[in-house]
């Protein structure tokens, strides 16, 4: 007789599964990531003559565009990618068994947490 586990038992090892590849992706990548090299470009950037002609060109707008995208783009790369990848990871995870445990309950599965009757 095969083993098969229940549906809850599924879900519950596939988030398992989720999360230990992703956190493990995350660890891996932050212990073996170097800081990011500083160029000279980075130090023009954030001088105030260049936030200066940022708004004299673009206005306010383009100033804090500017910023967002530079904060974005860092989330891709070094150990910043790490925690960025640990937080992927828990929404998917959370996500997936939260999807599917309501899928099984709109699909006639039983309910655990109701009571009799």
């Amino acid at each position: 007789m095969k083993w098969i586990p229940s549906l809850q038992k599924r879900y519950q090892l596939i988030t398992a599964l989720i999360l230990l590849i992703g956190l493990g992706s995350a660890a891996l990548i932050y212990f073996m990531a170097a800081e990011p090299e500083r160029d000279v470009f980075y130090d023009y950037q954030h001088s105030k003559k260049y936030k200066h002609e940022l708004e004299l060109y673009g206005g306010k707008a383009n100033v804090l565009a500017s910023d967002f995208f530079e904060w974005f783009n860092g989330l891709w790369e070094g150990r910043s990618l790490a925690l960025t990848i640990t937080v992927i990871t828990i929404f998917i995870a959370g996500g997936y068994y939260y999807i599917a445990s309501r899928l099984e309950l709109m699909a006639g599965g039983k309910d655990n947490r109701a009571g009799p009757g």
